[in-house]
């Protein structure tokens, strides 16, 4: 039995840090498991310039402990709106800290009010980030009211995705937090310009997880958990050594009062042991062998950045999830508050 895991350092390719004292409780965890992160840029307000997003990232890199320091490197995006130029592209391609862009349909998440309302509205920068080979990444859901939440994911194939590459051949894009067999399907089937990023929390749950023993809101996240076939699928591929199919929590913390609440906000805190929740994960498919090609080389290969040289270990041992985590002066219950977890983080 495998009993410590010793491989490259891993990257989390979409993950919220949030900003202030709140960024402040939550850094150090994925610092401590991560070299890098590709930062979402869902602020409020939101990081719309490359101006903006250096200063974010000053932020962060002050705001890691003293003995973290060195250790991380955020990766920054600009959130694309309807008025976003091809000349800020430009700049964020020279700046050298912004590695992509993000697309948020309006609407369709956490701060999206800001994101883009129609496409066509964005062809000129579309096509500079083509030109300047300069990454696009998606939340791929549709919008539309008469789409069942269930099919947004499916809807936005056809709907944005299909049309999107078709218009832009050459547009290096990221298909985030996948959650259904039709999207494995379709990054499996299209050209080597797309990728897809893969969380824990959809790898591990369904969406019976929403509603077991009561109305669960700290499992609500968008795009919603899905019915197990869809679960099995992302778990065969994201464990079948799959080049364009790698890590990404999207751990997306928020306080215990904007959970549970009348209208809660969605967003599954995993950073306190997502590296830890992933080994579990291929360790149950018999694939520990292909979670370092998940978590370390797939990322930095599709955005053409090095490898990590430093290591990480892991020790097949139990420990408990503490049942919440102080967040800025607030609360934050963790993923499996109160549970074991089978693998834990080796220091040092």
């Amino acid at each position: 039995m495998t009993n410590k895991l010793t491989f490259t350092r891993p990257d989390d390719w979409h993950l919220h840090l949030r900003d202030g004292r709140a960024m402040q409780s939550v850094l150090p965890d994925i610092a401590r498991r991560f070299a890098r992160a590709i930062i979402m840029p869902n602020l409020k307000p939101p990081v719309v310039t490359t101006a903006q997003a250096a200063a974010y990232r000053a932020r962060i890199l002050s705001a890691l402990p003293q003995e973290l320091a060195g250790r991380f490197e955020p990766l920054m995006t600009l959130y694309l709106t309807d008025t976003t130029t091809p000349e800020e592209i430009s700049r964020a391609k020279a700046s050298g800290i912004v590695q992509a862009v993000k697309l948020y349909p309006a609407g369709a998440t956490t701060h999206s009010d800001a994101g883009v309302t129609d496409i066509a509205r964005c062809e000129a920068t579309l096509a500079m980030m083509e030109k300047l080979d300069m990454p696009l990444l998606v939340h791929g859901e549709v919008v539309d009211p008469a789409v069942d939440i269930f099919d947004r994911e499916k809807f936005f194939i056809d709907r944005m995705l299909i049309p999107l590459l078709q218009r832009f051949p050459g547009l290096r894009v990221v298909f985030e937090h996948i959650t259904t067999k039709e999207a494995v399907e379709f990054v499996q089937a299209v050209p080597n310009r797309i990728a897809a990023t893969i969380t824990a929390h959809h790898l591990m749950l369904n969406r019976n997880a929403l509603f077991i023993g009561g109305l669960q809101p700290h499992h609500y996240c968008l795009p919603v958990l899905k019915r197990e076939i869809h679960r099995q699928a992302l778990v065969t591929v994201a464990t079948s050594g799959h080049a364009r199919f790698f890590l990404g929590t999207d751990s997306a913390p928020h306080p215990l009062g904007d959970k549970e609440s009348a209208c809660g906000c969605a967003g599954i805190y995993s950073a306190h042991a997502a590296i830890e929740f992933y080994a579990e994960v291929f360790e149950r498919a018999g694939k520990l062998d292909q979670l370092e090609a998940f978590a370390s080389f797939h990322g930095p290969d599709f955005y053409g950045l090095p490898r990590n040289t430093g290591k990480i270990s892991l020790s097949q041992e139990s420990w408990q999830i503490p049942e919440e985590i102080e967040f800025g002066g607030d609360k934050l219950i963790p993923l499996r508050a109160g549970g074991q977890v089978g693998w834990k983080l080796m220091e040092g």
